[in-house]
């Protein structure tokens, strides 16, 4: 057993701390697969997402921690407090890569101590991990949380974090995580699925990771790794990079595809799509300074952008697609400035910008406020982290404030809000929502081709539910544009065990098989796979496309295909 095989666990209950040796029938699971595995082992499906039972898991990828290029993203998982089921998030940054460099395979939370007003912190370093109170960070922001933090940790230090959603349990509540630049931003989120409620719950203010200046991990075959490296390296930049301006340039094309949903997704297009486009945001850092950066070192897609104000300061990065659409055209707000502002609440606060923009554009609808007011939007914002009546109510998300309202158009599936890409013009991407263990997410399958006859979508659904499954696993970014080919390769290369295209398969399909039994186990059928009735009756574009796929067709996409040949060449999306 190698010193990197290790893994924390922290009983919240006791407040007690183990390390303990990495199982070796583990040794292939990372990220999501093994945060799958270890909830579906060792947290009571049926037991109550707040409560102790619940398990929290921060798990870095197979490949994180290496030389692979960005290969550093961390996968947050736990029982959903906003869907009833497993749930996954990850985020870039370094905190997970600092954990794999420590020779850390993953963190694992259990218990809930007795004085819920306490805060802790579990530091993390080369001598061990600790768990200490920390009352001092209470109710902090997660911005001015890390400045604080940074007067006393070294400047190697990483964090993972929750902002004032997370303490309230709020269940459209997000993980942070640090970025690389000097000021270690928390801006990249584990964001879907309420996961920051979770930790919250725990009573678990921050995670420190300090690897200070340890290498890379060591590869089974350097050189076969080595050659990997230079290879896809050189590929990708001297490729295409689609995500050389990031996701926020994606708004014209969702525009043409009538999936830029406008004044909670009662249009497809929003006539802002102008002024809400990335390439203002683009055209701005000449203007005002930012650009586009990498979120973690070792990152060759650098898909991010920093957002500054109009004095040249620094407002907020990572301004995506996602948080263009539904903080902005779905709210009928207009400029991406307003965005901007809004998304540094949200990293702040510690919200998901998908869930948040669904519930204030469901308040705005049931006549709660006017359309594209973008001053009550960052109110509510406000009221969100001081616990108000309304903030607590839109910071449980789209469910939560259309059951309170009373409104008939709540936009969401297994209790998650529908994200940017909309199920009616893209009806594949409608089966990933339905028949995906994480709900209604894009990250879990997304399917962009509104062209795809129906008895081809199930398969279509299906290949990209086990991509993503796969790139989710291995620590790479989807950005990065990998085919499965290209992590089995890492893989053999990384371990010394020879990974075959069934077996990067079936390393994908279980972890789906997984998910999906844990759901079933937590009470979740197929009977839940339902789209809401406004996105089967409310259409859009000039086809008036609504989601009308059967429900015989739906459930194919559970049905084992195997691979297609144009799988292999496949590459994750979200």
């Amino acid at each position: 057993m190698s010193i990197e095989d290790r893994l924390i666990r922290v009983d919240m209950t006791s407040q007690t701390v183990s390390i303990v040796p990495f199982p070796e029938e583990w040794k292939m699971l990372g990220g999501r697969a093994l945060s799958a595995r270890i909830l579906l082992e060792e947290c009571n499906p049926a037991c109550d997402p707040l409560g102790p039972e619940n398990v929290l898991v921060l798990a870095p990828g197979v490949l994180t921690g290496s030389a692979a290029p960005t290969s550093g993203r961390l996968s947050v998982g736990g029982k959903s407090p906003l869907t009833g089921g497993i749930k996954e998030a990850n985020a870039g940054g370094n905190p997970s890569q600092d954990l794999m460099k420590l020779g850390y395979r993953g963190i694992v939370v259990t218990g809930q101590p007795a004085d819920a007003e306490q805060r802790w912190a579990l530091d993390v370093d080369k001598d061990g991990a600790t768990l200490k109170t920390v009352p001092d960070c209470k109710g902090m922001w997660n911005y001015a949380l890390i400045e604080h933090l940074a007067k006393s940790y070294s400047k190697t230090a990483s964090f993972i974090s929750i902002g004032p959603a997370g303490e309230l349990k709020l269940t459209g509540a997000s993980v942070a995580c640090t970025d690389q630049e000097k000021d270690r931003h928390p801006a990249r989120h584990a964001a879907r699925g309420g996961l920051g409620a979770v930790m919250g719950s725990k009573g678990l203010k921050y995670v420190s990771v300090d690897a200070e200046k340890s290498p890379v991990r060591t590869p089974a075959d350097k050189k076969a790794f080595t050659t990997l490296v230079k290879g896809l390296t050189k590929a990708h930049l001297e490729g295409p990079r689609p995500m050389k301006h990031g996701t926020s340039t994606s708004v014209p094309m969702a525009q043409v595809l009538f999936t830029f949903p406008y004044k909670n997704r009662i249009e497809g297009q929003s006539p802002d799509a102008e002024t809400l486009d990335g390439a203002r945001i683009v055209e701005s850092f000449e203007e005002r300074g930012g650009g586009m950066h990498n979120c973690l070192t070792g990152c060759i897609v650098q898909c991010s952008n920093v957002v500054h104000d109009r004095d040249g300061n620094y407002k907020t990065s990572a301004l995506e697609f996602e948080t263009i659409t539904l903080l902005g055209a779905n709210c009928a707000i207009q400029s991406w400035e307003d965005v901007a502002d809004l998304d540094r609440l949200c990293d702040e606060v510690g919200l998901d910008t998908i869930e948040t923009g669904a519930a204030i554009a469901i308040y705005m609808d049931s006549g709660g406020m006017e359309f594209g007011d973008a001053e009550g939007a960052k109110r509510i914002l406000h009221e969100i982290a001081e616990g108000t009546e309304l903030g607590i109510a839109i910071g449980n998300g789209a469910d939560s404030i259309g059951r309170k309202r009373k409104h008939p158009r709540i936009p969401t599936v297994k209790g998650q809000a529908i994200p940017a890409w909309d199920p009616r013009p893209l009806k594949a991407t409608g089966i990933t929502y339905l028949t995906s263990a994480q709900g209604a997410d894009h990250t879990a399958g997304l399917v962009v081709n509104p062209g795809l006859a129906p008895e081809d979508m199930p398969r279509a659904s299906q290949e990209n539910q086990v991509i993503n499954a796969i790139v989710d696993a291995s620590g790479f970014c989807m950005f990065l544009m990998v085919n499965p080919d290209v992590v089995r390769n890492f893989y053999s290369a990384f371990t010394g065990v020879e990974v075959s295209r069934e077996d990067i398969y079936d390393m994908g399909w279980q972890c789906l098989e997984d998910e999906w039994e844990f759901n079933r186990r937590a009470g979740i059928s197929h009977e839940n796979d339902v789209m809401p009735q406004c996105m089967q009756t409310d259409g859009v574009g000039p086809q008036n496309a609504v989601f009308d796929v059967s429900a015989d067709i739906v459930a194919q996409a559970y049905e084992r295909m195997g691979p297609s040949e144009e799988f292999w060449s496949k590459v994750g999306s979200g």
